[in-house]
């Protein structure tokens, strides 16, 4: 993880051309991902289908445009850089999760591309002392913006009455990537990778008191590393996932929640009356995670179940076997 993120570049660190070609790459993605959504609802929504057909024509338009200047001021030969190495660039959803997606939840996809693609322009834009290239990187902010109103139309267009909710599924959107996405991987940070040392502290002294110290010192160190990760590694500008400081403080804090939980019981000075409540709580805290990415991160209850529940138990398992071997 270390080494992936470290050989990411930094936006701050692009030249002028290789802002332009990461449009360029970017532009052929959107064009890719919007043909892909018209191609999935082309049979029962024709009417939207045309709509991304459209939306694909212009990030065409976009992309011919961007070639046409970077072949003026750089020549024939585009940089090869795309989203993913940049640190902190917007991801996409890869396009074969949207097989299943309903239309409202594609139109909120849409939005959030052209809402992601127009920050982006903007911060490029500040970046560059061309006239031309900051006239044209405008621009293209400014389509985008208008791409994001016709996205957002989608469901007045076809989807009736849940026009109204545009609002709240923009708020919704940002309140799981700002506090709900960080908190859960903190969260199951916390609940899991804490498992073995405290449990294999546990069954190796059957002493109260050390485990708890053993878990304490697991459970801040944890949260401390997981907040620092968070903050440090996206600042948001270009992700739209808000500040990072938010999402460091709700990391940390749930990883910390997380190690806690079940090393807290070992302040009952009897050890096996506290381990067995230390086992009940990682029950309840697996099971939360469950519900949690169930519940906002549209993960299926059983891959969910046997992602959490499964990994836990065999992580308590280790920590146990260990320790009392």
């Amino acid at each position: 993880m270390i080494s992936s993120l470290s050989s990411r570049r930094r936006f701050s660190d692009l030249t002028e051309q290789e802002i332009l070609a990461l449009a360029i790459s970017s532009e052929e993605d959107d064009a890719r991902i919007y043909r892909s959504y018209a191609a999935r609802l082309r049979a029962d929504y024709p009417a939207t289908a045309a709509v991304f057909e459209g939306m694909a024509a212009e990030e065409d338009g976009h992309r011919q445009r961007l070639i046409d200047l970077h072949r003026i001021r750089f020549g024939e030969v585009i940089p090869l850089i795309r989203r993913e190495h940049v640190a902190g660039y917007y991801a996409r959803r890869p396009v074969w999760l949207t097989a299943n997606l309903p239309l409202e939840t594609i139109r909120g996809e849409a939005a959030a591309m052209e809402k992601e693609a127009e920050r982006f322009y903007l911060q490029a834009a500040t970046r560059t002392s061309d006239a031309a290239t900051r006239q044209l990187l405008g621009d293209l902010a400014a389509a985008e913006a208008g791409h994001e109103r016709k996205a957002e139309s989608l469901t007045a267009d076809h989807l009736g009455g849940e026009a109204a909710e545009t609002e709240s599924f923009t708020e919704r959107r940002q309140f799981i990537l700002t506090w709900v996405q960080p908190g859960l991987a903190g969260l199951m940070d916390g609940s899991v990778s804490t498992l073995a040392p405290i449990f294999a502290t546990a069954f190796a002294t059957q002493n109260s008191a050390t485990t708890l110290t053993v878990g304490l010192a697991a459970a801040v160190g944890a949260g401390i590393s997981m907040g620092f990760t968070e903050a440090a590694h996206d600042d948001g500008v270009l992700s739209g996932r808000g500040s990072p400081w938010k999402r460091g403080i709700a990391s940390g804090l749930m990883t910390t929640l997380g190690g806690l939980g079940h090393a807290l019981p070992y302040l009952i000075a009897d050890f096996w009356t506290a381990t067995i409540l230390a086992i009940a709580v990682v029950f309840i805290e697996l099971w939360a995670i469950v519900w949690i990415q169930n519940r906002y991160m549209q993960t299926p209850f059983l891959r969910a179940t046997l992602q959490v529940v499964l990994g836990g138990a065999l992580v308590f398992a280790a920590g146990a076997l260990i320790g009392g071997g």
